[in-house]
């Protein structure tokens, strides 16, 4: 499943770097997308949001809003 965060914080590519890192460590597998500009980040994952949002939170960032998106590799799914 895609879920989508919207994270406050992240200003460079090591932040970038921090967050995936951060969701990797409870999901070596997961898919991970970052829009700095947006702040947005995108995570391909079986792990439950709450999960990734511990370890966001985790890395010293600041989730401000979740959505579930599709299930991986339904029409739809973000690749």
């Amino acid at each position: 499943m895609t879920i989508e965060f919207q994270v406050e914080g992240m200003s460079c590519q090591h932040c970038v770097t921090a967050v995936t890192n951060a969701i990797r460590e409870h999901d070596n597998g997961a898919q991970v997308r970052v829009d700095l500009a947006s702040g947005r980040v995108a995570v391909e994952s079986a792990q439950p949001a709450e999960t990734l949002k511990a370890a966001i939170d985790e890395a010293g960032y600041t989730v401000t809003g979740i959505t579930s998106g599709t299930a991986s590799g339904s029409p739809g799914a973000a690749r």
